[in-house]
């Protein structure tokens, strides 16, 4: 989907490295897999639409739509910017099987191989999302959907203007193919959403049908509107789930141009774009070329664009944002920077123990582990203080708990009660503030003791678990860039017996280990939507945890937390979402699932002062898409 914000890794905030929220999303326009984190967005048909069972040329989750059926352009775009000129950057969030630093397949809606950035940018969806509105999304191929009254069947009704590249129609039989594809043989972040699919096929050329089943999320007929849409006539002859650099047919606005593997890929502006003049379109796709710059070195990035290898970059290192920009192009003001304000969900971005692993099964000793984690010094003395402690999974957005439990939350929480720990029907827990000085001896007190009631025992200089064995374990990374946060926690965990490490692999190892949750300890950072729905399963639910290849990093399995995401995929109205997400929040945040890291509700944006760009829309930072090729700006700065 486009514009949305993941459960998929998003760059984290902080270091240099990626997590798993599709970094801002805003940068995969199209990024589906990445939507599905932020995937908040589901399907309703406005009220009087509803009554009458009529055609609506969009949906929201509860009925919201901003743009009428005959809006020209959205708000937030500048309808006559200029085509042309260039754009290039790195992947700053993922979609499906794609690698922060490298790529050898073209295909990034499979588990195979390690996808290329951009890849959704070639592909067209039914509906598309707004950047101004929590959830709502308008029609692309489809003009039009109309869904019976039970929300079980929606039909969409496509534009016969919809043409693949190579000027095929694109018919309701290419969009029922893919969603049975994607549900069969897709990345199991879109398959296990898609099992609650009950149906997807063409009643006629320009109508699709898709059934869905009763237990089926609130938002999921948005992500199947959101689906690429892939040509059957080019699949039928080919294997789907096979690595490949051949670049799959699409119908979007860009095509796959140039590309060396694991260095850069470069997409071209399809001129002759049949959509290119339709009310979701105008303004934006302003770039004859969009280029996707590759490196394994958060510096070596950094140096890049310093030399105009790259003329866009969104800064995650708040050591780099204080000190780094003196060099010549910023001190003359070739080089330009601004800080937009973050209104989505800051999400959450962590340490996360694979619960999988017995020793990590009793929450005391999770608990204990984070306790070693001096989040007060790391922000003084490595990030400039410029980020917030991370407390809850909703941080920056109306599903944070916070207080004692309202009685909307009380009455979801009341049945659990006796499967839950006691401390959620108090105020939620939040890690405590250190004193700053790298080695608080309260809180490692307190990690001794929870350590000693979990059953642990010291030898010497060696913590031994119930079981006998050291209490040992690896944090496993694919970049250096956290390494000076990490390195102070593992000196503390050392202080009680733990005997940490930290491993550094390359980027296709690491994307291996963590598909087949084969690690300790790793970090990540989902990002959720404005109107979370499905991707509370993939994240969370019991069902992803022993699913390869999920978002469930952490293995959380608890059929508690499955009741309340119930609650929150099925909920009615926007303030019984909101009852319902606090209330998991409350039961996660007792989980001890993770060691939260930090937030900030901004991005830090640099780049060469060659582009023009209107203002920031509220749920996505909208670049490359509304930006603009500036000539004039160009000449100023020589980088006609």
């Amino acid at each position: 989907m486009r514009g949305d914000r993941a459960t998929h890794p998003t760059l984290e905030r902080e270091g240099g490295r990626a997590p798993f929220s599709n970094g801002p999303a805003h940068l995969h326009r199209r990024a589906v897999l990445a939507g599905l984190a932020a995937l908040g967005v589901s399907t309703a048909i406005p009220s009087r639409a509803r009554a009458q069972e009529a055609e609506s040329h969009g949906l929201s989750s509860f009925g919201d739509l901003t743009y009428p059926a005959d809006f020209r352009h959205f708000g937030y775009v500048r309808p006559d910017a200029p085509k042309g000129g260039s754009f290039s950057f790195q992947i700053a969030s993922l979609t499906g099987n794609q690698n922060f630093d490298t790529f050898n397949t073209l295909n990034v809606y499979v588990l195979k191989g390690d996808g290329a950035a951009g890849m959704p940018l070639t592909f067209d969806s039914l509906m598309v999302r707004a950047l101004d509105e929590t959830d709502a999304m308008y029609g692309l191929v489809a003009r039009s959907v109309r869904a019976d009254a039970e929300r079980r069947v929606f039909r969409f009704r496509l534009r016969p203007e919809a043409r693949f590249h190579d000027g095929s129609r694109l018919t309701a039989r290419d969009v029922a193919f893919t969603v049975n594809l994607l549900r069969e043989k897709g990345h199991p972040t879109l398959s296990q959403a898609l099992r609650y699919v009950a149906g997807a096929e063409a009643e006629a050329e320009d109508v699709v049908r898709i059934d869905f089943a009763p237990e089926r999320a609130r938002d999921l007929p948005l992500l199947v509107a959101g689906l690429p849409i892939f040509s059957e006539a080019y699949w039928k002859t080919r294997d789907f789930e096979a690595s490949t650099l051949e670049a799959p047919l699409g119908s979007g606005p860009y095509r796959v141009g140039r590309f060396e593997a694991g260095r850069f890929i470069a997409f071209e502006r399809v001129k002759d774009y049949w959509a290119a003049d339709l009310p979701v379109n105008v303004g934006q796709n302003n770039f004859d070329e969009l280029r996707y710059e590759y490196f394994r070195d958060r510096q070596v990035a950094f140096e890049a664009f310093k030399g105009g290898v790259f003329t866009f970059r969104e800064e995650f290192t708040a050591r780099i944002w204080a000190t780094g920009y003196d060099f010549p192009a910023a001190k003359d003001g070739r080089v330009t920077r601004e800080t937009v304000q973050d209104r989505t969900p800051s999400g959450m971005q962590g340490w996360f123990f694979n619960q999988r692993r017995p020793k990590f099964a009793d929450p005391r000793i999770r608990e204990a582990i984070g306790l070693a984690f001096d989040f007060e010094a790391i922000n003084r003395t490595i990030m400039y203080g410029a980020y917030a402690r991370t407390a809850s999974f909703f941080e920056n957005s109306p599903y944070r708990a916070e207080g004692k439990p309202t009685p909307e939350e009380l009455a979801l929480l009341e049945p659990l009660r006796g499967k839950v720990p006691d401390e959620v029907f108090g105020e939620p827990f939040s890690p405590p503030k250190s004193d700053g000085s790298g080695q608080d001896r309260a809180l490692l007190r307190r990690a001794n003791t929870l350590l000693t009631e979990a059953g642990c025992k010291r030898e010497g200089s060696v913590l031994k678990l119930p079981s006998g064995e050291p209490l040992a374990f690896e944090f496993l990374d694919f970049q250096q860039a956290l390494q000076p946060h990490t390195l102070p926690f593992i000196a503390n965990l050392g202080l009680l017996g733990i005997q940490a490490t930290s491993r550094v692999v390359d980027a296709a190892q690491y994307q291996r280990r963590t598909e087949d949750f084969d690690f300790d300890v790793t970090t990540r950072r989902y990002s959720h939507a404005a109107t979370p729905g499905e991707s509370l399963r993939q994240v969370f639910g019991s069902r992803a945890a022993a699913t390869r290849g999920s978002p469930n990093i952490a293995g959380i399995s608890d059929p508690a937390i499955d009741t309340l995401i119930d609650a929150a995929v099925s909920a009615k109205s926007r303030p019984d979402l909101v009852a319902a997400c606090r209330a998991l929040d409350r039961v996660l945040r007792a989980g001890r699932n993770w060691v939260p890291m930090w937030y900030k509700a901004s991005h830090t944006i640099a780049y060469w002062d060659m582009f023009g760009h209107p203002e920031t829309p509220p749920y996505g930072l909208a670049a490359p898409e509304t930006w603009w090729h500036d000539s004039d700006k160009a000449r100023r700065i020589g980088r006609t």
